[in-house]
């Protein structure tokens, strides 16, 4: 059984559908006939670039490989253009054909993905969702800057079962950062914290995002003032994530867990942010990291200090799955983010649904990731614009 083809899908999102402006996804079929998908997290480029990098990557290392030999090549494509260096890009590409493979080697043995990674650790997995939008109701984006409507939203996910809830008024990130927090802003921050925790009680634990926005003595400043009084969860990457030697004196500078990782590839960069106590949650992308087998390794190196796991997503469908196969099998898995319970554009994408209930996912046990990509919804859906999956603003902010 050999690798003997690909083909890419760069599907749009509808409006309104969260996840980023579109997915990247892949499709390997082998000489037998058995078929895998993945998903690329590489958002560095546009869809015509990131589509011909999947393409050169797939010629060079993945054509005409057996599916079970992805240390190998792995190494190979980690080396390419000897780089031997960790690439963003490069483990965007790596990290979807990965999955693919998995995905190939879970049908070809008539196992689910977790039970070759190690087994089933958790019965089901406790999750997060960020605070969106209720579109039923007539709301917009605006819910982001109101706390009172995000509170009354927080407080619908909690009777929904969740257990997390995820916000980020901080906001917008930019080019220009690090920044000071403005006070306007950290007021503003303060009163979502005060609101939100007043709305779930005790119910739900508060997950409070940034993008690396802050400089060291902001984040410092900004935990202390605005997130310590009400116990978050953690505090997401308060620092820019090039330099985990300044995240690490925040982490501490404060009691709130410091949590990083969306934007980290290889096992080498995670390595930093333990070595240097940067964080106590990693929360890789498994559509950037450089793929399932790279992310067990970083969970390993987790455990031996105590550090636990919380997988990024803002990506579609198929990383989600990845996600879940992923964290089934973690001893140090905390918590697994959702796009709320998945019933959307996500779940329009697949042949079977993910299975979310009362808070908690629970992994598929069919062959491979469990699901298929419904090729048809994609087709219907291509990106056809010129913008990045996302973007920060190029301008300065006060």
């Amino acid at each position: 059984m050999k690798i003997q083809d690909l083909k890419v899908f760069i599907v749009a999102t509808p409006p309104k559908t969260w996840g980023g402006r579109y997915f990247t996804f892949v499709k390997l079929t082998t000489s037998n006939g058995i078929v895998g998908y993945g998903e690329c997290y590489g958002a560095t480029f546009g869809h015509k670039a990131m589509t011909a990098m999947i393409e050169d990557t797939f010629q060079r290392y993945v054509l005409g490989m057996n599916p079970f030999d992805i240390e190998a090549m792995w190494r190979k494509a980690y080396m390419s253009g000897y780089t031997l260096r960790p690439d963003a890009s490069l483990q965007g590409v790596m990290s979807g054909l990965e999955i693919a493979l998995w995905d190939i080697m879970g049908k070809a043995t008539g196992r689910p993905v977790f039970e070759l990674l190690g087994g089933r650790v958790h019965e089901k997995l406790r999750s997060y969702t960020y605070i969106y939008p209720d579109l039923a109701q007539g709301q917009d984006d605006s819910i982001f800057w109101n706390a009172e409507a995000s509170a009354e939203r927080a407080a619908d996910y909690v009777k929904m079962g969740f257990t997390g809830i995820k916000f980020d008024p901080a906001a917008p990130y930019s080019a220009f950062d690090p920044r000071q927090p403005s006070l306007e802003s950290m007021e503003l921050c303060r009163k979502f914290c005060k609101l939100i925790r007043e709305a779930v009680g005790n119910k739900a634990d508060l997950l409070f995002g940034t993008h690396g926005q802050f400089t060291t003595s902001g984040a410092i400043r900004f935990a202390k003032h605005v997130l310590e009084p009400f116990n978050p969860l953690w505090f997401e990457e308060p620092t820019p994530p090039e330099k985990p030697e300044e995240m690490a004196l925040v982490a501490r500078a404060t009691s709130v867990p410091i949590a990083t990782g969306e934007r980290l590839v290889t096992k080498y960069e995670f390595s930093r942010v333990l070595e240097c106590r940067s964080a106590s949650i990693l929360q890789m992308a498994l559509g950037r990291v450089g793929g399932l087998m790279e992310a067990k390794k970083i969970a390993g190196m987790a455990e031996a200090y105590y550090a636990q796991i919380a997988p990024h997503l803002y990506a579609g469908p198929i990383e989600a799955l990845a996600n879940i196969h992923y964290a089934t099998t973690l001893p140090n898995f905390l918590i697994l983010e959702s796009i709320e319970t998945f019933d959307n554009f996500h779940n329009q994408l697949l042949t079977k649904p993910i299975r979310w209930e009362q808070g908690y996912v629970i992994a598929p046990t069919e062959p491979g990731l469990g699901s298929d990509l419904n090729e048809a919804v994609a087709l219907a859906h291509p990106y056809t614009g010129d913008r990045l999956h996302l973007e920060a603003t190029n301008t300065v902010v006060q």
